[in-house]
């Protein structure tokens, strides 16, 4: 808590010293620094979730995702290690990007998606399918994007959540946004905390060592000036703590304690038909794990990122964008494992953009990185759309993405190998959207062929080393829909549902990857009656296989959630309610031996002022 403290003090202190240079994109007096995510996602279906629905779920992303979204996620219990599997692929093939910066760990590659408090965001968004040419290494299946927004508009606004619930739940949310005309601040506090003590169903005992707590502070700062000339910061640090639940009550006792930082800085000008943003970004991840928390001995892992980035774009004319992006990224990183190495990556994007009418619009992209520790292959993306009339618009999207060997896979102390290739896979998907009313439906099909994928598998001496062995081969649909009435006295209904259905084959065997389910369904309904606002959420997932041979597998189950709130003004300023979790009280696991909670509930008061 005292590093916490410490941190904001800094940031608040320095803000003056540190106005230099920050991403803008002028939209009227909205401004987000992923700007790629709406100007270069033509062909692709991207969603965006609700600040009201951020704040009405549960804080940690895992949460929000698993009934809002195709994502499966695969849980070592409740708040412990969280890993995605997005259109069938694995967690590393998931792009996270926040503020337009892939944040992806430098160890694994992958994000643990229940170190991220939803607290600290105005805007969370999901991209299905390959974004490899904008966002780099991992986004193969899909990307998940964590925005602050900056606004330049006469207000000032509180925001407080405040929940408590089962085995000592607690969660604390508070956001502050102010600002002006010419500048902008805003300010996030999160705090998340369990003892996690819940029973296994059916007398198996009790969920022992998983308690957990984090804190997450996010703070932006946004300054316009001379019109066409704007400058932001974001700030934010995350901190946490995980007692790893045990599977058999003999076990040590483990504790996993992280410390993260992202950082950035941008300058936005326009001048004629030009737009340039120039960014600096600093990310830090810090861990260490103590194998038994009566001991003083850890292991650690420490990664410094600086990412230094050129964005020009021109408008060539009404209808035709152009933009290059060139980026350096120095990394460097240790761990007990892993020695001290650095590596250093510059990449050179091209995308382009035409509207050839006001109903069709294409776009294309290419990119190259260049380091000395893989060989990277030339990226490209293409997509599409053209929309026929008010009823029926149709997306076709093809890329080629990549994901470059990770830390561990390089670098392990005598298992590491670093004459790994990058992952790639070749993809495309055609997207139907229909719109009649009150009415939404969208229909996508998409095919995906991995190639190189790198795995840790045994050699000659018996020592697991990482290579590229496997190709696979992914194909599936996913739908969504929403339909949303109003009925007189202020009356509303909103229903939304989702479906995917994924294969994904490993192409020697024909084999369905491990924690892959062939079904997920979502849905999501709730009704607003004067004051009074009831809703349900549900939840399918197929079984999965735990092993590659499909010797052994976990059952599929649902999840039903319950919740009602009241406003206790007509402003809806003040609301108050309660929610229960697993209402059927489903006896389920992710994870073999990994048991998750039965029912249970929380309260919760949302203010807005």
């Amino acid at each position: 808590m005292k590093n916490i403290l410490f941190y904001t003090l800094f940031v608040i202190g320095f803000c003056p010293v540190l106005k230099a240079q920050t991403d803008i994109t002028v939209l009227d007096t909205v401004l987000l620094s992923d700007e790629k995510l709406l100007e270069f996602s033509t062909g692709q279906q991207v969603h965006k979730l609700s600040d009201s629905l951020i704040r009405n779920n549960d804080p940690l992303l895992t949460d929000i995702l698993n009934f809002n979204s195709p994502v499966y996620f695969k849980e070592n219990g409740r708040g412990m290690v969280s890993s995605p599997s997005f259109r069938g692929t694995t967690a590393s093939q998931t792009a996270v990007v926040w503020n337009g910066i892939n944040i992806n760990s430098q160890f694994n590659g992958q994000l643990d998606f229940n170190t991220i408090n939803s607290g600290a965001y105005d805007e969370i968004a999901i991209r299905g399918g390959g974004g490899s040419v904008v966002y780099g290494t991992g986004a193969i299946g899909g990307s998940v994007h964590l925005n602050n927004i900056i606004s330049f508009r006469e207000r000032t606004e509180h925001h407080l959540v405040f929940r408590y619930g089962s085995f000592n739940t607690i969660d604390a949310r508070y956001q502050l946004e102010l600002s002006k005309n010419d500048w902008s601040f805003n300010l996030s506090l999160a705090r998340n905390s369990s003892d996690n003590d819940y029973e296994y169903p059916e007398d198996r005992g009790e969920n022992l060592n998983g308690q957990y707590y984090n804190n997450a502070i996010n703070l932006s700062l946004g300054h316009r000036f001379h019109l066409n000339n704007t400058i932001k910061l974001i700030s934010e640090l995350f901190e946490g703590e995980r007692h790893f639940s045990l599977i058999r009550p003999s076990e040590p006792r483990t504790r996993y304690t992280n410390l993260n930082s992202r950082n950035l800085l941008e300058w936005n000008s326009e001048f004629s038909d030009f737009d340039q943003v120039t960014t600096l970004a600093y990310i830090t991840e810090n861990y260490r794990y103590y194998a038994n928390i009566e001991s003083d001995v850890y292991s650690l892992g420490v990664a410094k990122n600086l990412i230094a980035k050129y964005d020009l774009s021109y408008e060539a004319g009404e209808n035709i964008l152009i933009n290059t992006v060139l980026q350096n990224t120095y990394i460097d990183g240790e761990g007990s494992d892993l020695g001290s190495n650095s590596r250093n990556i510059f990449s050179a994007a091209f995308l382009f953009k035409q509207a050839l009418s006001d109903k069709f619009q294409y776009e294309a992209g290419l990119r190259k990185e260049i380091t000395q520790n893989y060989e990277s292959p030339v990226l490209f993306s293409l997509g599409a759309n053209y929309e026929f009339n008010d009823i029926y618009s149709l997306q076709l999207s093809a890329s080629k993405n990549f994901r470059i060997p990770t830390y561990n896979d390089l670098y392990w102390t005598n298992s590491g190998n670093p004459e790994l290739d990058p992952e790639t896979s070749i993809q495309g998907e055609i997207g139907n959207r229909f719109s009649l009313r009150d009415l939404d439906v969208e229909l996508v099909l998409f095919y995906n062929e991995l190639q190189q994928m790198i795995r840790w598998l045994p050699g000659e001496n018996g020592v697991w080393r990482p290579r590229n062995e496997d190709e696979v081969q992914i194909m599936g649909i996913e739908s969504r829909v929403s339909w949303e009435k109003l009925f007189e006295d202020n009356q509303q209904l909103n229903v939304q549902a989702s479906f995917a259905y994924t294969s994904s084959q490993d192409r020697d065997t024909g084999r369905q990857l491990i924690y892959v389910p062939f079904y997920k369904v979502t849905g999501t309904a709730g009704y607003t009656w004067k004051r009074f606002t009831p809703s349900l959420q549900l939840l399918y997932n197929a079984k999965v296989f735990t092993r590659t041979d499909h010797s052994e597998s976990l059952d599929g189950y649902v999840l039903a959630n319950f919740s009602a709130s009241y406003a206790m003004d007509e402003k809806r300023q003040w609301i108050a309610g309660a929610r229960i979790n697993n209402l059927l009280n489903s006896d389920y696991q992710n994870v073999e031996d990994r048991f998750m909670p039965g029912t249970n509930f929380n309260i919760f008061l949302n203010i807005n002022l």
